[in-house]
């Protein structure tokens, strides 16, 4: 099953609106074309209750297609992929790793077009491969390859 966002969700992600927390927008930025069991495993398990808090707040609705979203589904703006490699590096290294956190802090901050993100990523990938193992950083890097543009995937 999948989820789309209702015209409410629309709104929250347009510039100039924040009444979400970071977690919660990164959810509806995702939510577009993920299956709900992937949304839900997300955040350590925490995805489920974000999904149903933002079902029942009215952010996310059902989509009317069960078994693959439509062709035409949007991939994830840059700044929404930035929003959300910077929800992984608080999750993954602000408490452990606090010079690791920095770095890509600043390279995430630093980073404007496709290929400056592309490069971000794969430090993302290389600091969660040594800090969690390459089962968790493979996970991530599924998650994160799905949300870029097209012509981005065939220089990965």
């Amino acid at each position: 099953m999948f989820l789309q966002r209702t015209p409410k969700a629309q709104s929250e992600l347009a510039p100039g609106q924040r009444s979400l927390g970071l977690r919660e927008r990164s959810m509806l930025l995702l939510a577009e074309g993920t299956p709900l069991q992937q949304l839900q495993a997300m955040y350590h398990g925490e995805g489920a209750a974000l999904v149903e808090q933002l079902l029942h707040a009215g952010y996310l609705q059902t989509a009317n297609y069960t078994a693959a979203p439509p062709a035409s589904a949007p991939t994830i703006s840059l700044a929404g992929l930035r929003m959300y490699m910077f929800d992984l590096c608080e999750r993954m290294f602000a408490n452990r790793a606090h010079d690791t956190a920095q770095h890509l802090r600043q390279r995430l901050r630093e980073a404007r077009d496709v290929d400056s993100m592309l490069a971000v990523r794969d430090e993302l990938l290389l600091a969660i491969q040594l800090h969690a193992g390459a089962q968790r950083a493979e996970t991530i890097r599924q998650q994160l390859m799905h949300m870029l543009p097209e012509r981005s995937l065939e220089t990965s």
